[in-house]
This record gives structure tokens, sequence and C-alpha cells, in this order.
């Protein structure tokens, strides 16, 4: 078992060529869990769905087993709200008929993936470090996004599964979030009233933290060691917060 941890542990935290492949190979399979969570509406009446819907359950336990033998603190890793998302959507896939109308939180892996440190540290190795933050606040929109969708087709749109409805529900979600407001689809009733106006308020706070990430200033993300401060200046010697001197490496290391 703990040559098993030591594996694992060099596999997901090391910074090896080797751990780098698995690493990049754990993210493209999320991306394809995440996919089968979009296109669930229009697969759900379809024969292989079970069986989908449990090797997909089977991908995330292992994942999550694997994660915790790599942690060096299991109950601190079991307590972040990752781990409560990865444990809340494998419940869901492991009970898809009693569980089908929170479904739709699914999409949540992607706020997951979102918080791994294996998919930014592809970022710094490509030199794409400053648009960190960008990438993050276009993650969290499109969460938003689907979230919403998935809320709205399956409380006010679904007469039944297909690509239609769904499309109808993603449509009035982009048409609510940017305030287009164009009224050809409207919700009924006064939670469908509601469910818009949080949608505005919401969407709009996060296309302006996209916007705000995108226009202002880039700073690198660098934890400072005294004060935890993320965000810091490329060429900062000191932390602006606590003085403390940083060590922030250049580019190409």
């Amino acid at each position: 078992m703990a040559r098993l941890r030591d594996r694992l542990r060099k596999l997901y935290h090391g910074r090896t060529p080797a751990a780098f492949r698995f690493q990049l190979a754990a993210v493209i399979i999320d991306l394809a869990i995440i996919a089968f969570f979009i296109a669930t509406p229009v697969l759900q009446d379809k024969p292989s769905f079970l069986w989908l819907d449990y090797t997909v359950a089977a991908l995330v336990a292992a994942d999550l087993i694997a994660r915790l033998l790599a942690s060096n603190d299991m109950l601190r890793l079991m307590k972040q709200p990752t781990s409560w998302v990865d444990v809340f959507i494998l419940l869901t896939l492991l009970m898809p008929t009693a569980l089908a109308n929170l479904a739709f939180l699914r999409i949540l892996r992607l706020w997951s993936l979102s918080r791994s440190g294996s998919l930014w540290r592809h970022f710094e190795m490509r030199g794409l470090r400053p648009w960190r933050e960008a990438s993050h606040a276009v993650i969290n929109l499109l969460t938003f996004l689907f979230i919403i969708t998935g809320f709205v087709y399956t409380f006010f749109f679904r007469t039944g599964a297909g690509l239609e409805n769904y499309i109808d529900a993603l449509y009035f979600t982009v048409a609510t979030v940017t305030t287009t407001g164009f009224g050809d689809i409207v919700l009924p009733g006064i939670a469908g009233k509601l469910t818009a106006i949080v949608t505005m308020i919401i969407g709009i706070s996060l296309f302006v933290r996209l916007a705000t990430a995108i226009f202002r200033p880039a700073k690198v993300f660098f934890p400072c060691p005294h004060c935890g401060l993320q965000r810091h200046e490329p060429d900062a010697v000191h932390c602006k917060a606590c003085g403390h001197l940083l060590n922030i490496p250049d580019e190409g290391n």
C-alpha cells in the first residue's frame, strides 16, 4: 500500500515527463466525462445510457480513491469542496433514476477541474501563465451557463429527453445572462421569473469578472510564503501586502 501511495503521489503531483503525461491524460478523461454530462439529456433514452453512466461512475470513483491515496492528509482532502462535488456526482451516477432531477449539477465537475493544479501546470509549461485568470473566469461562466441550462431544462422544458428542448433551455439561458431578452422563450409563473432574475444577476457578475480578467494588467499566480497573497506583478521582488521577499520563477522555468 505504501508503494502504491508513493506511486500515485508521484503521478498526481510530480513534474516528471511521465507524471505530466498521466496528468494530461486525466484532464482529457475529465473533459470527456464533462462532455457526457452535457450530452446526458440527449443520451438518457438510449439503450446504452446506463452502461455509459456506470462506466463514468467507475472512472469518477477510481479518480477519487486514487487522489485520496495520493494525498498526505486524506481527511483534509475530503473536507475540500471539490471532494464534496465528486462524492455528490458519484451518487447521482450510481442512482441515475432516484437523483435524476439533480443530474444537471454534475457539470460542477468542470468547476472541480478548474481547481486542479495539474491543469494549470500545463498552462504554465506552455507559457500561458498570463491567461490563467481569464481561463478560470471562462470556466466559471461556462459552469454557470450549463448549470442554469440544466436546471431550466429539468424543471421547465423537459417533456422527455431530446436535443430540441435542451437547446431551447440553453437559448433561454444565454439570452437571459446577456440581458438580450428576446422574449420568444419565457419561463412560466413566479418560479420562472425568479429563475430569470437570479440568472441575470449572477450572469452579469460573471461577465464583468471575465472582462476584468482579460483587460486588467496581467499578474502571475505565486502564493506568498508569508501572507498567502496569490497574485503578484511578474517582476515583483517583494510581496506588496507584507513585504516578504519573493522568488517568482521566469516564464521559461
